[in-house]
């Protein structure tokens, strides 16, 4: 089926677009974009060079999508804004594209960024996050799966955030956060996420040996390199607590703080 565009939306003849799409009036589109099939895309909606967009994705009023990396080492190189399918962008959300040439920022599938959230340049983002109000990502981040962000959460430059965890409203954050557990606003260990842990299929048995896992790094007197050895030496091997052990054995900034 053939895309619905209004006359009154400025698009580059140069642009790429699917099938099936919704473009309302004032939507701009510069030439170096592709969009694909069954995206709409709500008025004053800004889609501008680099970007790279799936099918099924909804991009509301106000927002701008692929726009300029805010990074004082940008010198105009051509980079790109990769963006899945099924994602929704609220009101006025912000996705800046990579910063150097031939760079990615990335947006998986199906994920939410509510009114206000912006992703800055080079950040990856995995698939079935949610951005909560005001929520700002720095640039060089990595957003694994799964990730809740509450309204008004900061995440600064290079830090990484693991599957399933959630980061509590007004969370300012500057160290890596582990996989499924809760980031308090104070930026320490609130325990192990169990409903988002349960939806991505951890059993019963399994959180329980992700929470002695946690207990040994974050409750215990010995440091985080001794505490990552007892997990393996002591909690029972399987995919989950090989993630955890492999992500905090990964940072290179630190894990957030125990209570």
């Amino acid at each position: 089926m053939a895309s619905e565009i209004s006359p009154k939306a400025e698009i580059d003849p140069r642009a790429k677009i699917g099938d099936n799409c919704k473009i309302y009036p004032f939507v701009y589109i510069e030439g170096d974009v592709e969009i694909g099939d069954g995206c709409i895309l709500f008025p004053f909606v800004s889609i501008l060079n680099g970007t790279r967009m799936g099918q099924k994705n909804k991009v509301h009023q106000g927002a701008v999508i692929g726009a300029l990396p805010q990074d004082f080492e940008f010198r105009g190189e051509k980079s790109e804004c990769i963006i899945g399918d099924n994602n929704i962008f609220r009101e006025n959300v912000v996705v800046n594209r990579a910063t150097h040439t031939g760079g990615q920022t990335v947006i998986g599938n199906d994920n939410v960024l509510m009114e206000g959230a912006h992703v800055s340049h080079d950040t990856k983002v995995g698939n079935r996050c949610v951005f909560g109000y005001g929520t700002k990502i720095a640039g060089d981040c990595e957003i694994e799966d799964g990730v809740i962000f509450s309204s008004s959460v900061i995440q600064n430059a290079k830090t990484r955030v693991g599957k399933g965890s959630m980061l509590q409203a007004g969370t300012t954050f500057s160290k890596d956060v582990p996989p499924y557990i809760i980031c308090t606003r104070k930026c320490l260990y609130g325990g192990v996420n169990m409903q988002v842990a349960r939806q991505h299929g951890v059993d019963e048995k399994t959180l329980k040996h992700i929470a002695n896992a946690y207990r040994l790094v974050f409750l215990s007197q010995t440091s985080v390199f001794d505490a990552v050895n007892q997990i393996e030496e002591q909690v029972p091997d399987g995919p989950f607590i090989r993630h955890i052990i492999e992500f905090i054995r990964g940072t290179k900034i630190g894990i957030i703080s125990k209570m």
